[in-house]
């Protein structure tokens, strides 16, 4: 059986590597082995970070929520309450788009929720 060398698999490997941390700081840009672990731990992160920004939006809805909702003499909690008992299916998402863009519209539905 002939001998195989890895030399051409091991320089992709490692050109691979490196080009994923292109603008990493210090030397887990250009070594190989700290290249790695850079590489690991930042998906590590990513992966945690992609289920936290849902709740980070769902927190900036809910502000921009109460903040109109105050601006019409309610609170987040009544108004939420309300429109679960009027039975309005809006999400967080879209009250939160109508109370910062269309202020005249968010003010019919918290008038139509009391």
């Amino acid at each position: 059986m002939s001998r195989v060398k890895k030399g051409v698999n091991a320089l992709k490997h490692r050109r691979n590597v490196l080009r994923r941390v292109k603008g990493y700081r210090h030397g887990r840009k250009s070594k190989e082995r700290l290249a790695n672990e850079a590489i690991v731990h930042a998906g590590t992160h990513a992966f945690a970070h992609r289920r936290d920004k849902k709740n980070d939006f769902r927190r900036l809805f809910q502000t921009r929520i109460g903040a109109s909702a105050k601006a019409l003499r309610t609170s987040y909690s009544k108004l939420m309450g309300d429109l679960k008992k009027k039975n309005i299916l809006l999400d967080r998402k879209i009250l939160s788009t109508l109370a910062a863009d269309h202020p005249e519209v968010f003010a019919k539905i918290v008038a139509a929720s009391k």
